[in-house]
């Protein structure tokens, strides 16, 4: 592990007070789940269709403080939200749009979590319940459990749902004493966003989360599954100079909030994607499944006639932004955080003009970092749908440019940026490290 910074020994306490209250025993015996938001610097929106993609970790995130329960109830309480989630791990869990009646498992058009909005965040854990249930883990015992995120970070392009997810599998995984690979929570967590919530979304945010090491970028093949970390010169990941790391990540937030699950933008482009690569697959005489990795780009190239212009933008985005990340990643092992920049500067352009994600806002922000002092970078962090834009920047400009950021947005957005607390409207990060307990 590295030398992240986050959680501190504060916010550590809070939560095993916050469980130990609830559980009526001792701090000693509470154990803590930190799972951290990621960015995905290259890569975007191409990791449903078995792209190559690029990730890493910030010094934020969820925390999960939890014991396990004296019987098979789960008991959770949130620090963002009011309201107290119940279930046991003795029931069957079910998708979050099926029922069981009579012994058969219908459509259903309400979920139970539904009638309670503050509570909606309880479907992950319902959701880490079902994956591991589904693969045939046989869980007895719950938990009392406390989960907080970082404050002004939650549904914010960050992958937070990915990270409540993955908390709460550990945590479940834990109080059973099953022993589980990272790549198999990779799958679980898949599991609970893409069956149990309806979520069309690939494997990179599970995949950053748990794969990703300090001060490495996470390299991930969505096709083969397998993943590397590339490692920029030593002088950058030496946590006894963290001062010396060149760059900082800014977070820049739109006031934008919107789940994934209820945006039906998100599925919207990943029914494109494959609608593109099943012509392009029957053009070529190919039968493989419609996900654009199984088109080789003189396919494309051969054939992006026979796409209507809308199909032809999202194919033309995939197989430029898979050779943006084969070049990033060299860039960044080199360290020439400069081109790095660039890269993700044209990613985000991509992402507007081909994949055609984003809104006002979004793109505002985008444009305003490129043009804000030591940024090296800058695109939409998450789909483009929500949330906030990440940069990378120059760590001796990073004050500086958030300033910047801050001013120039509430020119065009005074009303959304009214909104924003003006400590966290723009966030300047550090690196982080995988999801573990603690």
């Amino acid at each position: 592990m590295g030398a992240s910074s986050w959680p501190n020994d504060s916010e550590l306490d809070k939560i095993k007070k916050a469980v130990a209250d609830m559980a009526g025993g001792s701090l000693n015996v509470v154990k803590v789940v930190v799972s951290s938001y990621r960015i995905c610097p290259l890569g975007a929106n191409i990791d449903h269709q078995g792209g190559i993609v690029s990730a890493m970790t910030i010094n934020k995130g969820i925390i999960l403080g939890f014991v396990p329960s004296t019987d098979s109830q789960v008991i959770l309480r949130s620090g963002q939200f009011s309201g107290e989630v119940r279930f046991r791990v003795d029931q069957i869990q079910l998708p979050k749009d099926t029922t069981k009646s009579n012994g058969k498992i219908e459509k259903s058009q309400n979920h139970p979590s539904d009638t309670v909005e503050e509570c909606k965040w309880g479907n992950y854990a319902k959701g880490a319940l079902y994956a591991l249930q589904s693969r045939g883990n046989n869980l007895k015992q719950g938990i009392t459990g406390f989960i907080c995120g970082t404050e002004g970070l939650d549904s914010s392009g960050l992958s937070s749902s990915a990270a409540v997810g993955i908390a709460c599998l550990l945590a479940l995984e834990s109080a059973n004493n099953l022993t589980v690979s990272p790549t198999e929570n990779i799958e679980y967590d898949r599991l609970i966003e893409n069956e149990y919530l309806g979520l069309k979304n690939g494997i990179l945010d599970q995949s950053a989360i748990l794969l990703s090491s300090y001060g490495c970028l996470t390299c991930m093949d969505c096709k083969t599954k397998k993943h590397k970390l590339i490692h920029p010169p030593k002088f950058v990941t030496d946590k006894d100079s963290e001062s010396k790391i060149p760059y900082k990540i800014l977070l820049a937030f739109s006031g934008l909030k919107q789940a994934l699950t209820t945006n039906p933008g998100y599925n919207r482009r990943v029914i494109e994607c494959r609608e593109a690569a099943e012509i392009l697959l029957k053009a070529a005489g190919k039968e493989d499944e419609p996900i654009l990795t199984n088109v080789e780009e003189e396919e494309f190239e051969t054939h992006k006639p026979k796409l209507e212009l809308d199909l032809a933008r999202r194919a033309e985005h995939y197989f430029t932004e898979n050779a943006r990340v084969i070049k990033g990643l060299e860039a960044w092992g080199c360290g020439n955080f400069e081109e790095f920049g660039k890269l993700i500067s044209a990613s985000g352009l991509s992402s507007i003009q081909n994949y055609e994600c984003g809104c006002e806002p979004l793109i505002q922000l985008y444009t305003i970092l490129l043009k804000a002092p030591g940024v090296y970078g800058a695109r939409f962090s998450g789909a483009g749908f929500r949330g906030c834009c990440a940069a990378f920047v120059n760590s001796e400009y990073a004050e500086e440019a958030a300033s910047f950021v801050k001013s120039e947005y509430f020119k065009l957005q005074p009303e959304l940026a009214s909104h924003l607390n003006k400590d966290t409207a723009v966030v300047i990060c550090d690196l982080g490290d995988c999801a573990r307990i603690i």
